[in-house]
């Protein structure tokens, strides 16, 4: 009988998927649950995660035209009940303010005092509030295109909830933005669904599907909803980021009018879109092992960390003033942009212990120097995206001078395996009998792991798609971009439909 590999993360990905995955961010020190119910704190490491995503994309916002601005926390419950296809999607989850303040009562005991006014609601989203302004500031033709975005948290009252996946509080962007013409809106939509789809691709390595929803999937109080979906690892989907193409719903309920230059009043057309801290549950879920988390160098908060070997007293400080000038030398070095990040590891632990902190953050070079890689001019390196033993003596000004190079290497090697893994469990479908098989578990050890994209055709009826997921939990991610033309026969009634991607999801 053959000794079981033992990995730095228990259980395993194939032994119970979900616990792995919370066992990731507990390794990683990403973020743990808060003391109020179904939020999450973010540490450190996992907060530097989320600053690079924003970064890098309110870079591409602000080279798209899009400027930031802020808006109230607190949305008067009036607002929201002018859209009231929007008020019915987002009902169930809203967090309701009803009183002002706290008073202490004959116990000492603090309570609310009186109720306000009109009742409070937490944002679940922004569309309602930010149309009252817009409403404010648009007047004429001259003051379109309008093109904001803010950077916020939202609260929505989930039941079942899982760090960055599904949280009460998360954080978040929302874009909002006002155009003269259904054409104009539609183009930005589309727009800022392919800015999101090149920034999971060639910033986090995940590699998505761009397509519409269907009715049923759609947006409150949308004409029509985009998203990009990620295959995970137990060949789940995950709803990535979404582009809104909201028609004139939002600016009737709101009144955003604006004079064209004819001289008639016309009603705006507006779009919303976003993307959340959700993205890092999906970027655990795309890269990650049973060693922990793997971080795509663009997107992790440090590229690379020196683990100074010192076995000996009297050679302790000779090493560690080498590994300082290795960091200054790599700080110098430039990788997309901006400084080599480098994370210098002199704390007082084994080496064997510190290696694997760095191997479960998911770090994507580790880089150990001890007093014979010092006297050869050498450093002994390792990367996340190979087994923990995989290592190699590298001459050290080699090492630096092609530090770029290799961090590019890592970052296409692991969108390339992605890629793959979805490829290798997407099929297409022709029949309703494969369809159930494809989604049937037959693994009863991991019964969660099975399934994947199922590329097929479907006539999109609304009430046929509604059995499908109440009968097998399988949904209709999107209709992709690139069938969009596509006339296939339904899978199901045989009638014309679109080509479209089923799958089980988050």
């Amino acid at each position: 009988m053959s000794k079981q590999a033992q990995t730095a993360i228990t259980p395993t990905r194939s032994e119970d998927y979900p616990e792995w995955y919370q066992q990731v961010v507990k390794a990683a020190d990403l973020a743990e649950t808060s003391p109020v119910r179904g939020c999450m704190v973010i540490k450190p490491w996992g907060y530097a995660i989320w600053e690079n995503i924003q970064r890098d994309l309110d870079r591409r916002f602000k080279e798209t035209g899009h400027k930031n601005a802020y808006f109230p926390l607190f949305i008067p419950m009036s607002f929201l009940q002018k859209e009231a296809d929007h008020v019915e999607g987002f009902a169930k989850e809203c967090a309701v303010v009803t009183h002002s303040r706290l008073e202490a009562d004959a116990d000492g005991k603090l309570q609310p005092a009186g109720p306000l006014e009109e009742p409070l609601i937490v944002r679940p989203t922004s569309e309602t509030i930010i149309g009252e302004l817009f409403s404010k500031w648009v007047q004429s033709y001259r003051d379109l295109p309008l093109l904001i975005n803010q950077w916020a948290n939202v609260v929505r009252w989930e039941m079942r909830t899982r760090l960055f996946l599904r949280t009460a509080e998360f954080l978040w962007q929302e874009g909002h933005t006002v155009h003269a013409t259904k054409e104009e809106a539609m183009e930005e939509t589309r727009k800022m669904l392919e800015v999101y789809a090149d920034f999971s691709e060639n910033f986090m390595a995940v590699p998505v599907i761009t397509g519409e929803k269907t009715e049923g999937e759609r947006f409150p109080g949308a004409d029509a909803t985009f998203a990009i979906e990620a295959m995970m690892q137990d060949r789940k989907a995950l709803q990535a980021g979404t582009s809104h193409f909201l028609g004139q719903n939002f600016a009737k309920s709101s009144n955003i009018k604006y004079l064209s230059a004819e001289g008639k009043e016309e009603f705006a057309w507006t779009t919303s879109w976003g993307v959340s801290t959700r993205l890092i549950g999906g970027l655990i879920m795309t890269h990650s092992d049973d060693d922990g988390l793997v971080l795509p160098p663009r997107i992790a908060p440090s590229h690379l960390v020196i683990i100074p070997v010192t076995p000996k007293e009297e050679t302790r400080q000779q090493v560690l003033d080498y590994c300082l000038e290795l960091k200054q030398q790599l700080e110098g070095q430039s990788y997309m942009g901006a400084p080599v990040r480098v994370e210098f590891d002199d704390r007082d632990l084994r080496g064997g212990e510190k290696a694997w902190s760095w191997v479960k953050k998911g770090i994507p070079l580790r880089v150990e120097v001890g007093p014979r890689d010092m006297e050869s001019g050498s450093v002994f390196v390792g990367r996340r995206d190979r087994a923990p033993k995989d290592k190699q003596s590298v001459p050290r000004d080699t090492f630096v001078a092609g530090i770029a190079r290799l961090l590019d290497e890592i970052q296409a090697g692991l969108l390339a395996k992605a890629k793959a893994f979805r490829q290798e469990h997407t099929r297409e479908i022709t029949t309703e009998a494969e369809f159930v098989e494809f989604f049937t578990p037959k693994n009863t050890e991991s019964p969660e792991i099975h399934g994947g994209f199922a590329s097929m055709g479907f006539c999109c009826d609304a009430e046929l798609e509604d059995k499908i997921a109440k009968d097998h939990k399988v949904t209709v991610r999107c209709i992709p971009n690139s069938t969009v033309e596509e006339v296939v026969p339904c899978v199901f009634t045989g009638k014309p439909g679109k080509r479209v991607i089923f799958a089980k999801s988050y």
